[in-house]
């Protein structure tokens, strides 16, 4: 669809409409935020310390819940992500995807919207589950706490941009939910954002190293481990001898999110 009279303005304008109607709907269900923030609070608070007893030293991370704590916080931006692409489902099943496509503006503005929308959300619920950081035995200073929110916007914009890309290709609320929750959970266990990834089978650490999610969740890890005085800054999660650096796992993550979203929009753009 062509854009507006208003040209670049008018479709931006786009965007920061449905990035409030994001925001808007994450205000008024509060108790819909409050489940969200549930699972990774548990997952740290009662599994982390649950599992510590039993594993005294994780990949030189000291206590189990230090180590645990970079892959709570991707579980966190997680669970907004998958409520995008559900959301674009939904609506379409609802009809009220047909009326915001008449409007003349570029569909890929639309999507843009709902896409920041998400990862601004996703990035709030990082910060707030941040706070528990000392429970975790993680020191969180001020410069932890710039790196990681700087982190979790990347992240969290990659993965609302690839919920997005699934919501658009499929047609049901059923198939969209089966489909990426059969995707998701063995991506989310090969990143080792639950266990280290030293010492697997060769055939298990090819499939950590093609698993998007190990590069964003070592992005995590990094700046804890910095902050930590018995962990060197590269700590020994990584599946092989080379490692690769910050940057580079910075840029596979925002060169996944920015794929995710073109090929989204492209999709979206198709007349159906």
């Amino acid at each position: 669809m062509s854009p507006g009279p208003g040209g670049a303005r008018h479709e931006l304008r786009a965007v920061r409409v449905v990035w409030q109607r994001e925001m808007m709907h994450v205000l008024r269900n509060r108790g819909r935020l409050a489940l969200t923030l549930l699972q990774p609070v548990l997952y740290l608070l009662v599994v982390g310390t649950g599992l510590a007893a039993l594993v005294p030293d994780s990949a030189g991370a000291g206590d189990y819940r230090t180590y645990l704590f970079p892959g709570v916080l991707l579980m966190t931006v997680q669970m907004p992500a998958i409520g995008v692409g559900a959301s674009i489902v939904w609506d379409r099943e609802a009809g009220f995807l047909r009326e915001m496509l008449v409007a003349p503006v570029r569909r890929g503005s639309l999507l843009l919207g709902k896409c920041a929308g998400g990862a601004t959300v996703a990035t709030c619920q990082g910060v707030l589950v941040m706070a528990l950081a000392g429970t975790a035995h993680v020191p969180l200073s001020p410069g932890l706490a710039v790196a990681l929110t700087a982190e979790l916007a990347v992240v969290s914009l990659a993965l609302t941009a690839l919920t997005a890309m699934a919501a658009v290709s499929v047609s049901r609320q059923q198939t969209f939910q089966a489909g990426l929750g059969f995707a998701l959970m063995p991506m989310l266990f090969l990143s080792g954002a639950m266990f280290p990834l030293a010492g697997l089978p060769p055939w298990l650490t090819v499939l950590c190293l093609a698993d998007p999610l190990t590069y964003a969740v070592d992005l995590l890890r990094r700046p804890v481990a910095g902050h930590l005085a018995h962990v060197p800054a590269a700590p020994a999660a990584w599946p092989t001898a080379w490692h690769p650096s910050t940057a580079a796992e910075l840029a596979v993550t925002a060169a996944l999110g920015v794929t995710a979203l073109v090929l989204a929009a492209r999709r979206f753009a198709r007349p159906r």
